[in-house]
């Protein structure tokens, strides 16, 4: 079982070379990044889990920008999203990224995605929030098409592309891996099973119950928990239920604090 980390990085925590560098220097498996482009200030949706949006929210770095600095000075650190606000990009723009990327790190990239929670930042972008998920069925089916080996066309309701040449692609055919991450129901298996390699969770609790149904939709899925708080016990349930990897939460603060944060963890390694 991979034991990555996963942080929200702003320009008030550590750097992300400095991240990187220490990452892979004391052997942890790879960095996953969030995303937020904005933060309106009305705070109409309520944050994850209640109480004040933490600071780090309206403040974090674009995650494919800082871990192409990650991949500058790394060599096998894993990198990935967690999670990618697919809906809010063009997908065409996106799919480009996500090859350079994947391509200029030796295929060592993962994409996260998620469907958001923030209906004020996805209403700015031009998301239909009640169809968000199946706008990002669409625009990972598009992203899909331009890295195909050969070219070709996608007709969606949300987007479309014509049969074009698209390089670089990713290094594995077909695109690198992709993790939807949300909360566990039918819906969200069934677009595992439909089109993305495994499901990543919030912090990996209830899996006991929930993974028997992912197994009918998806027997081979992958599950990779993210945000997790880690103990010996939590690590060693999650492991004997197959988890192919676990991301532990770092503190989004500066170096002090992250590298206090990683002494700890790397007695998980």
């Amino acid at each position: 079982m991979r034991i990555s980390t996963s942080v929200f990085l702003t320009d008030e925590t550590i750097h992300p070379v400095r991240l990187a560098q220490e990452l892979e220097q004391r052997g942890f498996g790879g960095l996953y990044l969030p995303e937020h482009t904005h933060i309106p200030v009305s705070r109409r949706s309520p944050a994850p889990g209640g109480g004040p949006l933490p600071r780090e929210y309206g403040r974090s770095l674009d995650p494919l920008t800082a871990l192409a600095a990650a991949a500058a000075v790394t060599t096998r650190l894993a990198l990935g999203t967690a999670v990618c606000l697919v809906a809010q990009h063009d997908p065409i723009v996106l799919a480009k990224q996500v090859a350079s990327l994947d391509w200029m790190s030796g295929g060592r990239f993962t994409l996260g995605v998620g469907l958001g929670w923030n209906r004020e930042e996805a209403l700015d972008h031009g998301v239909h929030w009640a169809r968000r998920r199946s706008q990002v069925r669409d625009h990972l089916a598009l992203m899909r098409a331009l890295w195909a080996g050969e070219p070709t066309a996608h007709r969606g309701e949300f987007c479309s592309v014509e049969a074009s040449e698209a390089y670089p692609k990713p290094v594995r055919p077909g695109g690198p891996r992709v993790l939807l991450g949300g909360a566990a129901d039918d819906r969200l298996f069934a677009d595992v099973a439909d089109h993305a390699d495994g499901w990543m969770p919030i912090g990996g609790g209830g899996l006991t119950r929930t993974l028997p149904r992912l197994r009918e939709y998806a027997p081979e899925a992958e599950v990779v928990p993210a945000y997790v708080h880690p103990s010996p016990g939590k690590l060693a349930r999650l492991r004997d239920l197959g988890a192919a990897e676990v991301i532990l939460a770092l503190p989004s603060a500066a170096e002090p604090a992250v590298l206090r944060a990683l002494d700890d963890y790397s007695q998980y390694l």
